[in-house]
């Protein structure tokens, strides 16, 4: 079950965290694996690893915020492999504030990353799966379905992300275009770790047990059971599913309300 033989995705932000580990793990499971960041480092380290378990795939440094270079990586890709049967949209960017404090500029930079780079992967990604069809995941957050403090710019941007998938899913169900998307709670992940270093100097601790608090389950999600996930939405035995938003909050939306 769940496997992604002579399958292809393309996954963004696949340099750490949620996209690399779902980039292993689709590996792992057969695909050919497209992996997107502008994080080199951390793409060839993620591609390294993957080759070096068995697996198939490649990495290209790329800013989803740049439609015309992910139209190019995209088009190499279905022109080398003859399919894109899988694209993840996970690439994205934070940030701390409320609609009083946050600046105009901050909220430009969530919108080209958050939506703007999700855009440009859908319209690009879109008219090459038409052919035999295929899965689209968009990283959302809980952020979009209940209030948290400071993360106006942040939950703003990922309530864009449900209504594109919504659209999605209903435009292209007919080419047998499935299009999903996932809402997890916090996720212990490196951007996490930089996150509370870079907005909490010197309560690192105190603010990742505060956070990890919050879910009802006690503790942060790992990398790894967001990837299972993806994996599901992506595999022939989720042919059934399309426009729906998924939680993987430990509780966090419903147990909290």
């Amino acid at each position: 079950m769940f496997r992604l033989d002579n399958k292809v995705a393309v996954i963004t932000g696949a340099g750490s965290g949620i996209g690399q580990s779902i980039a292993k793990l689709f590996a792992a499971q057969g695909a050919y694996v497209c992996l997107l960041d502008v994080d080199e480092n951390g793409g060839r380290n993620t591609i390294t690893d993957i080759h070096e378990a068995g697996g198939n795939g490649i990495f290209l440094p790329a800013d989803v915020t740049d439609q015309a270079a992910v139209r190019k990586i995209m088009e190499d890709l279905v022109e080398e492999k003859s399919a894109l049967d899988i694209l993840v949209n996970n690439a994205g960017i934070a940030h701390v504030g409320n609609a009083e404090n946050t600046k105009g500029k901050d909220v430009d930079r969530l919108l080209q990353v958050n939506v703007k780079g999700f855009y440009n992967c859908l319209h690009v990604a879109i008219p090459l799966m038409k052919a035999r069809g295929g899965s689209i995941i968009n990283m959302a957050s809980t952020a979009a379905s209940v209030g948290i403090p400071d993360r106006f710019a942040y939950s703003m941007t990922k309530g864009a992300v449900i209504g594109m998938t919504l659209s999605v899913a209903k435009d292209f169900i007919s080419y047998n275009i499935r299009c999903n998307c996932i809402s997890p709670g916090r996720v212990h992940t490196p951007f996490v770790e930089g996150f509370i270093a870079k907005n909490y100097p010197g309560r690192e601790k105190e603010m990742f047990e505060k956070l990890s608090k919050t879910q009802p389950i006690g503790r942060m999600a790992q990398p790894m059971e967001i990837a299972y996930l993806a994996l599901y939405l992506s595999s022939d035995e989720a042919a059934f599913v399309t426009g729906s938003d998924y939680p993987i909050d430990g509780g966090f939306i419903t147990l909290n309300s």
